[in-house]
């Protein structure tokens, strides 16, 4: 079944990306990186696999068929793993699914960062809504979409304060930061 073979490359991939992390995560860890957010990491975790949990078992059990608008959806699909990529090359040793923080370092301000702070969200963001709708999982997309903010509200600005704090993010974002950041804390 087309369905189970897509999703399964879907899948595979996002095991690879977490083979990826784990190792970037040992080289920070031993630069002297340390974890942020690492309470939510496990409720982030059940978040995905009860994704695709939910999206596999509304497709087969309630027969769900292949979108009318499934080509469009697919080219848009295709152009945000393309900016999936774009963000993990760009960020390099430092793209984690976990949040680690090198004291000191410079934050990453080129690809696709240079134009927003957090792409990669968006990017996930994008994926847990397009995926369903491939297949017209309604419930899995709402459901999901909202489940997924719910969890960005705390991650981003946990990922944002341990950034200010450890980094230049402060800095190199202060247009953009300099709004929820009182300025006497400021750097």
């Amino acid at each position: 079944m087309f369905f189970l073979l897509f999703v399964s490359i879907v899948i595979l991939q996002r095991l690879m990306e977490v083979v990826i992390a784990r190792r970037n995560e040992k080289k920070m860890l031993a630069a002297g990186a340390f974890e942020a957010g690492a309470s939510h990491y496990p409720f982030m975790i059940a978040l995905h696999v009860s994704f695709f949990l939910s999206l596999i078992t509304e497709v087969l059990v309630f027969e769900r068929v292949i979108s009318p608008l499934f080509l469009w959806l697919f080219v848009l699909f295709l152009l945000v793993q393309g900016l999936r990529v774009w963000c993990l090359a760009s960020l390099g040793q430092f793209w984690n699914t976990k949040i680690i923080i090198l004291p000191g370092a410079n934050v990453v301000k080129k690809g696709p960062y240079q134009f927003i702070r957090h792409p990669n969200y968006l990017i996930v963001c994008t994926e847990i809504l397009l995926l369903p709708l491939m297949f017209q999982a309604y419930f899995t997309a709402i459901c999901f979409t909202l489940l997924n903010f719910a969890m960005l509200a705390v991650r981003i600005p946990t990922e944002e304060k341990a950034l200010m704090e450890a980094t230049n993010y402060s800095k190199e974002f202060k247009k953009k930061v300099s709004g929820i950041i009182p300025n006497d804390q400021q750097h």
